[in-house]
């Protein structure tokens, strides 16, 4: 988490007593959000942009470009989270059309374990499988064991379908922390934060949800969906699905090409432990 400085003016002329008290309640609510920082273990999160990966592969990287090198492109990563759902054959279908590749950050329990098929057509059409957890457990909130067995099971049920081991995972919440990037260096995985959301878990407008990723899409962006199917009086998810073809359109029209997490990377390969956020 980043925090700015607290500034004290300094001035020649006595300050106003309204004025002295709202900078004492300032002080105060600052290090009362310290103390509550110290007491919850959270630290500050360093990430690392694609560009900072290309830039530092140089010509000697041997990330894969796949179809566009982004050091020229203009490029942006669609990614989904939560599945392999009852949709996901439908969206993939979509993505087949529109010749898009995408990123899937799939949970293990009920989904992987559900959708067998439908993740091993994802891997077979060239779409980079990740892991989104075994059971969308905050990770911040478990020790190293927990944290290890969150990340080993998806990992573990993918490789067996697919015969490639993710190497990267988005944390639920976009939650970490030190002990969870430690985990994450010891097995081998980055962890991949995002850019652009449209909050499509609080909405089912699919013209609210396509607006939001075209205001904030830009160069080197991960956008971030999710591919779920929304439990009975969900506010959200049911406009996602319809979004993603005028997404694709919108942004192509922009000029943005779509490429994997690790195509963006490239020349660059993601690091273990690594956070990657634009």
């Amino acid at each position: 988490m980043h925090f700015s400085s607290l500034r004290r003016r300094t001035s020649a002329r006595p300050q106003p007593a309204s004025s002295t008290r709202r900078r004492t309640a300032t002080a105060l609510s600052a290090a009362a959000v310290a103390l509550a920082l110290t007491l919850t273990g959270c630290t500050q999160v360093h990430t690392t942009s694609p560009s900072t990966v290309r830039d530092a592969a140089g010509s000697h990287g041997t990330g894969k470009f796949g179809s566009v090198d982004c050091r020229k492109a203009k490029c942006i990563a669609l990614t989904f989270d939560a599945g392999p759902s009852a949709n996901s054959p439908r969206l993939l279908d979509i993505l087949k059309e529109k010749k898009v590749h995408a990123t899937f950050f799939l949970l293990g329990k009920k989904h992987i374990e559900r959708y067998p098929e439908t993740v091993k057509r994802m891997a077979a059409e060239g779409h980079e499988v990740a892991s989104h957890t075994w059971d969308h457990k905050i990770l911040t909130d478990l020790d190293a064991d927990g944290i290890r067995e969150e990340l080993n099971r998806p990992d573990d049920a993918i490789e067996r379908l697919t015969g490639h081991r993710p190497t990267l995972v988005r944390p639920p919440q976009g939650r970490t922390n030190d002990t969870v990037q430690g985990v994450a260096r010891e097995l081998g995985l980055s962890e991949v934060l995002w850019s652009v959301t449209a909050k499509d878990f609080a909405t089912n407008d699919s013209a609210l949800i396509t607006k939001r990723v075209l205001d904030q899409a830009d160069r080197d962006g991960i956008i971030l969906l999710h591919d779920l199917v929304p439990a009975a009086g969900s506010p959200g998810y049911r406009g996602t699905l319809p979004a993603v073809p005028g997404i694709i359109d919108a942004l192509r029209q922009r000029g943005f090409t779509f490429v994997t997490v690790p195509q963006l990377l490239a020349p660059g390969t993601p690091a273990p432990g690594a956070v990657y956020r634009p």
